[in-house]
């Protein structure tokens, strides 16, 4: 976490973190990325505008009568980030485009700046924005209304970690139902690298990809993508641990230090009442949370086709996924 300069007497300290160059480099948050001159040039304005739309009143500063603007003056923003007013008015003017990590996170709580807005001062500013704590298995209603509109395909959301955390009927249907299985062993990263010999959990029947090795080298590179953007993950640095000592393989590739993600697969599915189906995998990821929504499909006109439909209908695993409509457009899984 940035640390915040608060207090009359941080002026001139704020001023002197201010003072900070490109050339500055640290570990994120803020570490200095690469500048580009289009948002260079909109620091200024952009700190301008988020200040004109703060009032004194909810940034806890007495209104007066003699207010000439609706918004923060630059005295004001000066105060409650704890810098100078000769250094608001370089940042606004664009004469210093590079402040200090320290002096971005004050001007992000002064200006009551959302996620969003805070990440997007981060990058106007050169630095990497602050990495997020721990990965979160929340799926927004807006996801969710786009997930129930997949009709029959077979579909599945997983966290950053590749943890299972949603699954559609079809899925289960296709796979069999994951609900039966403990909820710490639904995880792709745990079946494609198994301690000890173990089984897959995620399916009730044998699915093997037909580009084995390249699967193995792009779940270990998004896992290792997943710790920059969740450096603090308690769940996640405990996977790879358990990863790296239970699976030779994954030791190997995690020593490599690539990063990366996985996107595609084609597999063959041993299903029980169709014989086996070719199914393509796309693996979409969902913004800065690296949620990855997983779809299986069939080619179209093709036999197999003819047996995902079979298999989706068929209804061979009795205890398909259960989920029900909660307040607030969340979906609720039986067994997750």
């Amino acid at each position: 976490m940035c640390v915040s300069i608060i207090g009359r007497r941080a002026g001139n300290q704020g001023e002197e973190l201010g003072r900070k160059t490109a050339t500055t480099f640290g570990s994120a948050p803020g570490a200095r990325i690469g500048l580009m001159t289009a948002d260079i040039a909109k620091l200024g304005p952009m700190l301008r505008t988020w200040r004109g739309r703060v009032s004194p009143d909810t940034a806890g500063l007495p209104s007066g009568h003699r207010r000439r603007v609706t918004g923060l003056r630059r005295e004001d923003l000066a105060e409650l980030a704890g810098i100078s007013v000769d250094y608001v008015v370089r940042l606004e003017q664009g004469r210093h485009v590079t402040p200090s990590a320290q002096v971005t996170a004050a001007l992000a709580r002064a200006l009551q700046l959302t996620d969003a807005e805070r990440d997007h001062l981060y990058r106007l500013a050169g630095l990497a924005p602050p990495a997020g704590g721990e990965i979160s298995d929340h799926i927004p209603p807006g996801l969710h209304r786009m997930l129930n509109r997949l009709g029959d395909s077979a579909a599945a959301v997983f966290a950053a970690d590749w943890q299972l955390i949603w699954w559609n009927r079809s899925w289960a249907a296709l796979l069999g139902d994951p609900s039966s299985t403990p909820s710490a062993l639904r995880n792709f990263a745990r079946d494609t690298f198994p301690a000890d010999g173990a089984a897959p959990c995620l399916s009730h029947w044998p699915v093997t990809s037909l580009s084995q090795p390249e699967v193995e080298a792009s779940v270990m590179s998004d896992l290792r993508r997943a710790t920059g953007r969740f450096p603090d993950s308690d769940r996640l640095a405990g996977l790879i641990r358990d990863l790296t000592r239970g699976s030779p393989r994954f030791a190997e590739l995690w020593a490599s230090g690539v990063v990366g993600a996985h996107r595609e697969d084609h597999k063959i599915v041993q299903h029980p009442a169709t014989g086996p189906i070719a199914v393509d995998c796309d693996v979409l990821t969902d913004g800065d949370a690296g949620r990855k929504i997983v779809v299986l499909t069939a080619a179209p006109d093709t036999e197999d086709e003819t047996k995902f439909r079979l298999a989706v209908a068929s209804g061979i695993s009795n205890a398909a996924h259960a989920w029900a409509e909660q307040p607030g457009d969340q979906i609720a899984c039986a067994g997750l």
